[in-house]
């Protein structure tokens, strides 16, 4: 029986949650099923290494992510983005030069900004797959009104990891054809590795006995919310609530967020590490994680929080109410800096309310599973 041949395309591999995602899953499938060549834009990012040797890796441009405007970089980020838009206007030169003409059964978006790109693929017999990993109603990067959502329903299969963004998709659909593309599906997660990986040191950061550390793990950038964090946490310490912000990330907004901290003359109480390859034990020894998140679908961070059996105060994004049993397991707050003053506030000065969500927390059982996961996409891309 010949092996399905399967185009996967991503940005990059930085650190983000649908990258580590992908990794996940390509780690877990079977070498003798399938043929999968990976189509980066950037050929960057930490998860290179982890991706199996039997995969073929393509890419468009080579080199770490330009995110600053300054005049050095202005040549090179340029001609990138010249470059990038000549394949995007002309995919068949893409398939015919970087691919080498071939042919694949299946063509699969790793995350929702390369949408367009597979959907324009010269290779119209191939069955196509997106994997949505954000709320795509509240994403600020890109305007999707109706008429842009209803262009996801072009693929033969959209995966969703929230109910909640699933459900808006249902609404949306108009045809028995449209319902049936959409299939809700946990992010694959190794639970095992987690665990094991949280027992290691925390050399980096240096945890207080009797002051209270709230850690955040997550790309910096405007959607994570670690501007309103730093706000609150200034706030809350002028109102006499000692504690202190760990974040572990970084990303194209984290000198921003940095210049943040120091005008708002909080460098002895946050700390930011910057991209560190094991949060787990950070995660772990805190004691509150927390989720300042202004959108998500459903997201990992989270589901590693749940798993390590933290006291957890997260916005009211999609996948937290899903994750956290409507509030049984978590404080949910509001989509805002009040709603994470309060929040925050609370977990602080009512004891018994983080010892209820641990209690409950530590006899919950994950409904999601690697294995499952993994055997779901299998059988969905091997009934296309």
């Amino acid at each position: 029986m010949s092996k399905k041949k399967i185009l996967i395309r991503i940005g990059s591999l930085r650190h983000g949650g649908a990258e580590k995602v992908l990794v996940t899953f390509l780690k877990n499938l079977p070498s003798d099923k399938y043929e999968i060549d990976l189509l980066l834009n950037l050929y960057s990012g930490r998860y290179i290494d982890e991706v199996p040797d039997w995969i073929t890796i393509y890419y468009l441009n080579r080199g770490e992510m330009i995110t600053t405007n300054r005049l050095q970089d202005i040549p090179q980020k340029g001609f990138r983005v010249m470059y990038q838009k000549i394949l995007r206007t002309f995919p068949s030169l893409l398939h015919k030069f970087i691919l080498k003409g071939k042919k694949y059964d299946v063509e699969f978006a790793a995350i929702q900004g390369l949408r367009d790109e597979v959907l324009n693929s010269p290779n119209k017999k191939s069955k196509k797959i997106i994997w949505i990993h954000s709320d795509l109603k509240k994403v600020t990067s890109y305007k999707y009104d109706e008429r842009e959502l209803l262009k996801f329903f072009e693929f033969d299969k959209i995966l969703i990891n929230s109910q909640e963004v699933f459900n808006d998709f249902l609404e949306l659909a108009q045809t028995e054809k449209d319902k049936k593309s959409l299939e809700r599906i946990y992010n694959p997660l190794n639970t095992k590795e987690i665990l094991e990986k949280s027992e290691q040191s925390t050399e980096l950061y240096t945890f207080k006995e009797k002051i209270p550390t709230f850690i955040s793990v997550g790309t910096v950038y405007p959607a994570k919310g670690f501007d309103r964090l730093l706000k609150i946490h200034k706030q809350l310490l002028e109102e006499g609530f000692l504690h202190e912000i760990l974040i572990i990330g970084d990303g194209y907004d984290f000198e921003n967020i940095y210049n943040l901290r120091e005008k708002l003359n909080v460098e002895k109480t946050v700390s930011m590490l910057g991209y560190v390859e094991n949060p787990y034990p950070y995660v772990k020894a805190a004691d509150y994680f927390i989720l300042s998140s202004v959108y998500e679908s459903f997201p990992t961070v989270l589901t590693e929080a749940v798993t390590l059996k933290k006291k957890i105060v997260s916005t009211l994004v999609p996948g937290a109410t899903e994750l956290l049993q409507n509030g049984e397991l978590g404080l949910i707050v509001q989509n805002s800096e009040d709603g994470i003053y309060q929040g925050m506030k609370r977990i602080m000065t009512e004891p018994e309310l983080g010892k209820n969500y641990q209690n409950k927390i530590a006899n919950f059982v994950p409904p999601f599973s690697l294995e499952n996961s993994v055997k779901k996409i299998e059988e969905i891309i091997d009934h296309l």
